[in-house]
């Protein structure tokens, strides 16, 4: 799919990966980029292309009243809704029997759930009901968008106080094939995107020893966390590349996570 000439819904796209590729996407002609964050984005350099629309990815009325503000403002540039690309989450950890022995947390567990799941799965649902309607390419695959999610090594292999997390990931791994599937007839494809450790907000708080022990045991080339920047090239790669779809792609060095750091 050709990513000029098209908007793209980014949730999480104030920061981290989330905010690099906003800013690969930006690079291309007359693309238009929709942040949806709870806090504001950086200013571009081409902010009449950006539009930040403040939500809570857990409120199912947040994402109605932005889905309908991108595709009036779709109406408005006339560059037509080109897919969404779901990076907001959340980092969440806690054993399922902690040190003094009490059980996970129900709420912990409800939180994650909601940000990384649920309100992925209600904002690509409510893009899709547009999505599906937008005129397709005009060439021999007629495509008409794409719908990425973040999903993570954890989906594979999580280490200890990952229940949760993994769950909330693994849910998304889980459901892109058959996404894809449902999509066909609709010329919409679904990919996610698994990263291993990239540097982040997330990560920048490792204690020196946790940062050595995932360079040298949960990465084999190069031996360094991952870049923002490789994830936004390959955000890119899987719009622009129509034979990827139903697909997860990990995006890790050729790492897996070790089961204790």
């Amino acid at each position: 799919m050709k990513v000029s000439d098209r908007t793209f819904i980014v949730s999480g796209g104030s920061s981290g990966l989330g905010l690099a590729a906003v800013q690969d996407l930006l690079l291309s002609e007359n693309t238009h980029v929709v942040i949806l964050d709870r806090s504001s984005p950086p200013q571009f350099d081409t902010s009449s292309r950006v539009k930040f629309i403040k939500i809570d990815i857990t409120s199912a009325s947040d994402l109605t009243r932005a889905t309908a503000e991108t595709i009036a403002w779709t109406k408005t540039t006339g560059a037509r809704l080109g897919g969404v690309i779901n990076c907001a989450g959340v980092g969440t950890a806690g054993k399922i029997i902690d040190a003094s022995g009490e059980p996970h947390s129900p709420d912990l567990w409800d939180f994650t759930i909601a940000v990384n799941l649920t309100g992925t799965f209600n904002l690509t649902r409510l893009v899709l009901q547009h999505l599906v309607t937008v005129d397709p390419e005009e060439d021999a695959d007629g495509e008409r968008g794409v719908v990425v999610f973040v999903s993570s090594a954890a989906a594979f292999e999580a280490q200890p106080g990952q229940t949760a997390y993994a769950a909330s990931k693994g849910a998304l791994r889980s459901m892109t094939l058959p996404m894809a599937r449902d999509l066909a007839r609709h010329a919409v494809r679904v990919v996610s995107i698994a990263p291993g450790v990239f540097d982040s907000a997330m990560t920048a708080n490792f204690p020196g020893k946790t940062r050595r022990s995932l360079e040298t045991e949960g990465v084999v080339y190069p031996r360094r966390f991952g870049k923002a920047e490789e994830f936004a090239r390959t955000v890119r790669w899987v719009l622009e590349c129509a034979y990827v779809n139903g697909e997860t792609v990990r995006l890790s060095g050729a790492g897996r996570l070790p089961a204790k750091l």
